[in-house]
């Protein structure tokens, strides 16, 4: 369960934890018709920014060259969710992909490091938001019910927001 404590007193750092643990978000592409796609991210302590492998022919790389600007990228769990805000730039970056270099990658890359069609895309965060719950199954039917009966709202869980900009977080109940 997601840790409710920390959404209110320390969501970035938990925001940086879960996408460290995360096998793959969902990157949003700057071509407002095309769909958020599966990729796996690799956090970088040193410089801030989310990594991805991708090919050059792919459509979401022909899109961060075509139009460069802000995107969305989604990490969900059972009882986490962020959603963040960032720029997107296609940038081959050597010390990173040699960083990043996994059996996994290798296997989209025939030609392994020096692949022609191997780039990196950089995400930079500016801002997220975050949902999270510490609720199990049980108590959540039982806050949907007592909501259904007019009792209250439902509590199943906290929001909060991070702004990487300035360096400031801050929490919203829910």
């Amino acid at each position: 369960m997601a840790d409710l404590e920390q959404v209110k007193n320390n969501p970035e750092t938990q925001l940086w934890e879960h996408l460290k643990d995360a096998k793959f978000v969902m990157l949003g592409s700057p071509e407002p018709n095309e769909h958020m796609q599966p990729m796996a991210p690799q956090i970088d302590d040193e410089d801030g920014a989310i990594w991805f492998y991708a090919n050059t022919s792919s459509d979401i790389v022909k899109a961060v060259n075509a139009r460069p600007g802000d995107v969305h990228m989604c990490v969900t769990e059972n009882d986490y969710q962020a959603c963040l805000r960032g720029s997107i730039q296609e940038e081959k970056n050597d010390a990173k992909i040699e960083k990043y270099w996994s059996s996994v990658v290798a296997a989209w890359f025939e030609g392994g490091r020096s692949d022609p069609d191997l780039t990196m895309l950089k995400f930079q965060p500016k801002d997220a938001a975050i949902w999270a719950s510490s609720k199990n199954p049980i108590t959540f039917a039982w806050e949907i019910a007592k909501a259904n009966m007019k009792v209250r709202t439902p509590d199943v869980g906290d929001r909060a927001s991070v702004d990487f900009r300035e360096g400031q977080a801050w929490q919203i109940n829910n």
